[in-house]
């Protein structure tokens, strides 16, 4: 997978609100047209829910 930088993953999810599913998550970063990288990324993390931006972040990049 290409390499996803954490500002790439700020922008994609901005506007979300927590705490907010995978599923979720993802329909926001196709809404702010995130690369693909970055929606596959956030595919990836699996039917989860995440209480803030930084247990996003946590599980992008440390697959968790």
């Amino acid at each position: 997978m290409a390499d996803v930088s954490p500002t790439d993953l700020q922008k994609a999810l901005s506007g979300a609100e927590h705490p907010c599913d995978s599923a979720r998550l993802r329909k926001v970063a196709e809404d702010n047209h995130a690369p693909k990288e970055v929606t596959e990324r956030i595919a990836h993390l699996g039917k989860k829910e995440f209480q803030s931006p930084a247990e996003v972040s946590k599980a992008v990049f440390r697959g968790e």
